[in-house]
């Protein structure tokens, strides 16, 4: 059934399964495009294409990137969180390195994490 849809019909379904699947699974350090392509059962080469056609200017890895900092963001803004170090949460968001969380953090934000955590979440005493 699906085949009777057209062709641009077919790739938004998938682009949106893909992204589904990605947000799914952020939290596996495995994940990447490659391993979301053999999900979908696709190429390599097509999940670029359908995701380029998707969000132009944007590869699927940098996508996932983004993904993994916004979770990280979340969670450094959580003060249910507030007891777990910063470079905790970055592990689990895919930054097994603090160092190469605050490089990728402080361009996306401007400022590194540990001043984001201390901007956004009030100070115990308040």
């Amino acid at each position: 059934m699906e085949r009777a849809l057209p062709e641009e019909t077919r790739q938004r379904g998938t682009a949106e399964r893909v992204r589904s699947f990605i947000r799914q699974n952020l939290h596996d350090p495995e994940l990447a495009p490659p391993v979301v392509a053999a999900a979908h059962h696709i190429s390599l080469s097509y999940l670029h294409r359908i995701f380029q056609q998707e969000s132009p200017g944007e590869t699927v890895g940098a996508w996932i990137r983004g993904r993994h900092l916004e979770g990280a963001r979340r969670d450094l803004a959580d003060p249910a969180l507030r007891g777990l170090p910063g470079h905790a949460l970055a592990a689990r968001w895919g930054y097994p390195r603090a160092s190469d969380f605050t490089r990728a953090f402080r361009p996306a934000y401007g400022l590194p994490p540990t001043e984001y955590r201390f901007q956004v979440l009030p100070c115990d005493g308040a």
